[in-house]
């Protein structure tokens, strides 16, 4: 997805704060992992009837399926919703947005790749982006991807090609 030179840019972009993209983040986990509860609930009914008389103990070698099947579903949801509009539901609702470092709705692949760390290697990729930090306020993820984390904001928006971050 190109950008055309039509498309207009902030001069100016607020960072979001690491609290803010923590409660849109937990807004996201929230919301999908009780569709994954319901989703596994109605995929294991099958098996809970035919295998009644077993333990559960034969069930616990699924628990790494589970765990990447759900990484998987939330990498596809953030990646859907964030390469459409750079919002999923927590950060539409949080007021944010995931830009490339211009401001404009980032490319596919690269919100794929920030959504993979979000998914598979959060507390990593958190601790990582911290320590290394820069001014853009960046997951190890986002930094590899080139995506940063805006608050959105209604003031009108400029031509002017040169960038100015602000921490909130």
């Amino acid at each position: 997805m190109g950008e055309s030179s039509s498309e207009v840019h902030p001069s100016e972009i607020k960072l979001a704060r690491w609290t803010e993209r923590f409660i849109a983040w937990l807004i996201d986990f929230v919301i999908i992992s009780i569709g994954l509860v319901i989703l596994f609930a109605i995929l294991s009914v099958p098996f809970w009837i035919y295998y009644a008389e077993e333990t559960e103990e034969q069930f616990k070698g699924l628990q790494p399926f589970h765990y990447l099947i759900s990484s998987l579903i939330f990498v596809l949801y953030w990646t859907y919703f964030e390469s459409k509009t750079g919002q999923s539901i927590g950060k539409r609702v949080m007021n944010l947005k995931t830009t490339s470092l211009n401001g404009a709705v980032a490319e596919r692949k690269n919100v794929a790749l920030a959504a993979f760390g979000k998914a598979f290697l959060l507390p990593f990729d958190v601790i990582l982006g911290w320590i290394f930090t820069n001014q853009k306020r960046q997951r190890l993820f986002n930094r590899a991807s080139n995506t940063i984390v805006i608050k959105i904001k209604t003031e009108s928006i400029s031509t002017d090609t040169k960038i100015k971050y602000i921490k909130d």
